[in-house]
């Protein structure tokens, strides 16, 4: 015995409206053959547009039990309803239901697009379908080019499209005048002829007599099934294969793609708005992350260039405040005993005060360095001019005196030669004999060329009035092991001194402690930028929400025509992650170039690496992601039915 191709059997449908249940249809039993051409006939109110909605798998019954094919409806899933409205129900809308942003084939286009059907079929028998309803030349004209009767019959092919057996049409002439009523009723005529099971819902008798059954409902009940003496077409129309299934995933993409690009261009002041946000943000990370990473990279470029085999063994225990003042413990005897440790090449004195310097009638505050003959090798700063004093101007405590660059084109403008000149420092007369080389600035930020070095000899007994110094620079030979050396200078020192009085520090401690002060700073700069793009984020989610409530009857329609759940969250979440995508990539260049302004503008360096790029043009994309996911949630969620009903 062959099936039904429908059959419900004692469904009621009732609505729980402001705690009150109301019950829509009541105990409806029904039986509909393939090939049958039916009218739903009823007052406003009567249910059949519930019953239609249960008929189409858009609603499910409260009581009883629907069968399409002998499959049970209230047994599947929400994928499993979208397939089975997919492939087996073509929906025609009274309001024709059609988009408002795509061409009469792009509409026809939408069902196949959700069984997978590759775009060039899809396109060329959408386009078949409309010339033989008599749309070949409106192929590409918008719902707002066509006339009424026109809209509809777009209605009609894309219910056609996927070739399902069942076209549901609920007061498909409502809308229309007599003349375009009756062209849509013949070619569902024509349609019936070919094999097509037509339900048709209506309260007008004239449209009903077009049927070859009319069931009457009045108050959610049956209350007449007549069949009319008309001779049915032994027809039947199957579900086309053609396409079902075959990859539906790439073309969901290609039409979420679609109508994200479309979305954004025909909403241009909102998406630019919307991306504002997203390019502020990007835009920071990049410009604020390579301005950080330029300062890091300036600051221990510095700190190298004094030299990374060097240690600085310093007077007062470490970490003991204020203790450099009041140890005097370092003294030149101190420099033999160094010099002999296993590992040092170089051990040399430093002290140095501000003092003022004067030449003719130039007065100039500098760093004055009592220092020893080999301060040059020892911070790899060779002299430009001249030389720097010897062991000899040590020892006999010479008033010799060799020059910063600063020091020189201040004191000596106009390129004049400060060779051989005396200058005063304090009230004391200075043989010029040497300027170094460039050295530029600390990685505290200070000139390290406005300073004079002087013999610490003759700095002590002329200038600072002390024998010890303030510090001892000790150069490591090639190969030595920095961690021995320390532990070496250690012992000898509080040997000699009966107490650590003193704290060593080498350059890779400093390098690392100002790395990591560094990386504290750019991931502050990182942190405020990240700020500006969850804002963006923000902003994003709230015109995604937005657009899910002034797009809801499209939802509604789409579902209607076969989408899943998934369809509709991967689509609508596409157009968060495209308007982050777009954005990403303009913040991206916004980014770089408000780097290279203000590093041209200010002198800063800036550093940018793909690393960098990439990193900040991710962060947009899971923005999109993040905050596109519930709004577009929100969409899938929404039932078919109520998004049907918004105007």
């Amino acid at each position: 015995m062959t099936l039904p191709l429908l059959e419900l059997k004692g469904v009621t449908r009732t609505y729980t409206t402001g705690g009150v249940p109301l019950t829509v249809l009541k105990d409806v039993s029904l039986t509909i053959q393939s090939g049958e051409f039916v009218a739903i006939m009823g007052a406003s109110g009567s249910g059949k547009s519930t019953l239609m909605n249960i008929i189409g798998c858009l609603d499910k019954p409260s009581l009883g039990t629907y069968h399409v094919r002998g499959l049970e409806v209230a047994t599947l899933n929400g994928d499993a309803l979208a397939a089975l409205r997919r492939d087996t129900f073509g929906f025609i809308f009274q309001r024709y239901n059609l988009m408002s942003d795509l061409s009469a084939v792009e509409n026809t286009e939408v069902p196949a697009v959700y069984r997978g059907m590759a775009k060039t079929q899809r396109e060329a028998h959408a386009s078949e379908i409309l010339r033989e309803l008599g749309l070949g030349d409106r192929l590409q004209y918008n719902p707002n080019q066509l006339s009424g009767g026109q809209q509809q019959r777009v209605s009609i092919a894309r219910a056609l499209m996927n070739g399902g057996p069942v076209i549901l049409a609920d007061e498909p002439t409502g809308a229309l005048d007599s003349q375009g009523g009756k062209e849509v009723m013949a070619i569902l005529e024509k349609l019936n002829g070919q094999g097509h099971t037509i339900i048709v819902v209506t309260h007008d008798s004239d449209i009903a007599a077009y049927a070859h059954r009319i069931v009457r409902l009045v108050d959610g009940r049956i209350t007449s099934d007549e069949q009319k003496q008309k001779g049915k077409t032994s027809k039947q129309v199957q579900i086309s294969e053609t396409g079902k299934d075959t990859n539906p995933g790439v073309a969901v993409l290609g039409e979420a793609l679609k109508m994200a690009l479309r979305s954004l261009v025909n909403n241009r002041m909102r998406t630019a708005l919307t991306m504002l946000g997203i390019i502020i943000g990007v835009a920071a990370v990049v410009a604020l992350m390579a301005i950080g990473t330029g300062a890091k990279q300036e600051v221990l470029e510095r700190i190298q260039a004094m030299g990374t085999d060097l240690m600085t063994v310093g007077r007062g225990a470490r970490n003991v405040r204020a203790s450099g003042q009041i140890v005097t413990s370092f003294v030149p005897e101190d420099l033999p005993s160094i010099g002999r440790v296993l590992g040092v090449a170089i051990a040399n004195p430093e002290t140095e005060a501000s003092s003022l310097l004067r030449f003719g009638n130039q007065d100039l505050t500098v760093t004055v360095v009592g220092t020893g003959e080999d301060f040059p090798r020892v911070h790899d700063w060779p002299a430009q001019t001249g030389v720097f004093f010897t062991a000899e101007h040590v020892r006999r405590y010479a008033q010799v005196v060799t020059l910063g660059q600063t020091v020189a084109k201040n004191l000596f403008p106009n390129g004049r030669n400060p060779m051989g000149e005396y200058i005063l420092i304090g009230n004391a007369p200075f043989l010029v004999i040497g300027v170094l080389s460039m050295k530029g600035t600390s990685a505290r930020g200070d000139d390290l060329d406005n300073s004079v070095w002087l013999p610490y000899t003759t700095a002590g007994a002329r200038i600072f009035g002390q024998r010890y110094f303030n510090r001892i620079v000790v150069r490591v030979k090639p190969g030595a092991d920095m961690t021995k050396v320390e532990a070496g200078l250690t012992a000898l020192l509080i040997k000699r001194h009966g107490k650590e009085d003193f704290n060593i520090r080498n350059m890779a401690d400093t390098i690392a402690t100002a790395n990591e002060t560094q990386n504290t700073l750019t991931y502050l700069l990182a942190a405020i930028a990240v700020i500006s793009l969850i804002v963006g984020g923000i902003g994003v989610m709230n015109i995604m929400l937005v657009s899910v409530t002034e797009r809801t009857r499209e939802i509604g329609i789409r579902m209607a025509i076969g989408a899943r759940s998934l369809d509709v969250l991967f689509q609508f979440l596409t157009e968060a992650v495209m308007v982050c995508f777009i954005g990403g990539l303009a913040g991206v260049l916004v980014g770089i170039g408000s780097g290279l302004a203000i590093s041209s503008i200010a002198g800063w360096r800036v550093i940018f690496t793909i690393v960098l790029i990439v990193v900040a043009f991710g962060f947009a994309f899971l923005t999109g992601i993040i905050f596109g996911y519930l709004p577009a949630k929100k969409a899938a969620q929404l039932d078919p039915i109520e998004a049907l009903a918004r105007d």
